[in-house]
């Protein structure tokens, strides 16, 4: 008869550093962490195990990584807030978490425990509160971008497009771009792959749909259903940086802050929504957040602007 089932042993790397890039791929392959994330946690945790090495004045192995002491985690904290480069708070923060994730990364699949990163604490952080653009804005954001005569006809009908799906839909702009062909014509809902590969459905307003739909009838560019919808100038897959810098322009013209970004228009579709009535959880899942503290930041922004309305429009203000 058979034994129980059990994991084939995980062949232990000979370095961190080996162990580094096995995680990375970890994360790749089995969480399907996005290329900036990974770019981002193996910068950081290639920091740490250099100046560890440094630190020590040896190679670090898999059996230093579990003999660190919580007085080492803090002298690379130490490093990074006043070294050539020094790191906010919010990004030490994330440098700290990254570290954590590699760690207990070593701690699953490799055996190699250290309690002492649990006597690290990472700095203290000032909560900061979505930055969304108001209504009026809004309106007037996306109707310069459907008359902005520096732009193709097509490309006009692209900007807004884009944009009218950021507020119209609440999506982050890797999701606005990663729709292809095959999902024009919008229909009633749409299905949207977010962040740790979560699915959710974002109804589709009617002003969303044309938008799109106007943007396909004057594309000059034949695609196929799994080509990115969106395009450049030249035909290729439409970046993020390239809407962000008509942003740029676009709020320059308005006289908007720089806050106004593509990334508000996400921020105003939570804000407008609950300023409307719409239930928080509802809002939730329409973001894709997977918290609903990550959602419940929206309250205080709203609660900041009916304030501002008050003590402008109140005879004592």
């Amino acid at each position: 008869m058979a034994g129980p089932l059990t994991e084939a042993p995980v062949e232990r790397p000979a370095s961190a550093r080996a162990a580094m890039m096995d995680w990375l791929q970890f994360l790749a392959h089995e969480r399907r962490a996005s290329p900036r994330t990974l770019e981002s946690y193996g910068a950081v945790v290639s920091n740490f195990i250099f100046f560890m090495e440094q630190h020590r004045g040896e190679a670090l192995g898999l059996a230093g990584c579990s003999d660190l002491r919580a007085a080492d985690f803090r002298a690379w904290m130490a490093h990074r807030r006043s070294g050539d480069h020094p790191l906010s708070a919010r990004s030490l923060s994330h440098a700290l978490s990254a570290t954590r994730a590699f760690f207990r990364y070593l701690d699953r699949r490799l055996g190699v425990e250290n309690a002492e990163l649990l006597l690290v604490r990472g700095p203290k952080l000032k909560p900061t509160l979505p930055r969304p653009v108001s209504e009026q804005a809004a309106r007037d954001l996306l109707e310069e971008a459907a008359a902005d005569e520096d732009r193709e006809p097509w490309e006009r009908a692209r900007d807004a497009a884009v944009l009218t799906l950021l507020y119209g839909c609440g999506l982050r702009i890797s999701e606005a771009l990663s729709l292809t062909r095959a999902d024009a014509p919008l229909g009633d809902e749409l299905r949207i792959t977010g962040k740790g590969g979560k699915t959710r459905i974002a109804p589709v307003l009617p002003a969303v749909a044309e938008a799109v739909a106007d943007y396909v009838r004057q594309c000059p560019f034949g695609l196929e259903p799994s080509d990115a919808l969106f395009r450049a100038k030249r035909g290729g897959a439409l970046g993020a940086r390239a809407v962000q810098a008509e942003m740029a322009k676009l709020r320059g013209r308005l006289g908007l802050p720089s806050s106004a970004t593509p990334h508000a228009f996400r921020h105003a579709f939570a804000t407008h929504l609950l300023g409307a009535g719409a239930d928080l959880r509802a809002i939730q899942e329409l973001l894709g957040h997977a918290s609903l503290s990550t959602t419940q930041k929206y309250t205080a922004v709203d609660a900041e602007g009916l304030l501002a309305v008050y003590h402008k429009a109140h005879p004592k203000g």
